[in-house]
């Protein structure tokens, strides 16, 4: 994967430097669009998006902790993470 972000960037790159015209551009843009067509791409690409969706899913379904309530089951959000940045009360107002 990371031998094609580096063909794409290179390829994008060269059309947005170059100085061969539109020729070229169109001669670029073309195997760009065919490379994109080709079965092993595509397949490559929907394996990507399906390890994607599922690593989604299971991290969604284990940072969502739940909680039973008197009546019944009800999502709760978790609480952020302390940063270490304290609020500085305003003037007027009583420390915290």
């Amino acid at each position: 994967m990371g031998m094609l972000k580096l063909a794409a960037g290179v390829a994008v790159g060269y059309v947005l430097g170059s100085r061969a015209g539109r020729e070229q551009y169109e001669k670029i843009a073309s195997t760009a669009r065919r490379l994109s067509a080709h079965p092993t791409v595509v397949q490559a690409q929907e394996k990507a998006k399906a390890v994607i969706s599922d690593r989604a899913a299971t991290t969604r379904a284990e940072t969502t902790p739940v909680v039973t309530t008197a009546n019944g089951v009800s999502p709760r959000t978790p609480r952020p993470k302390h940063t270490g940045v304290t609020a500085v009360p305003a003037p007027g107002e009583p420390p915290l």
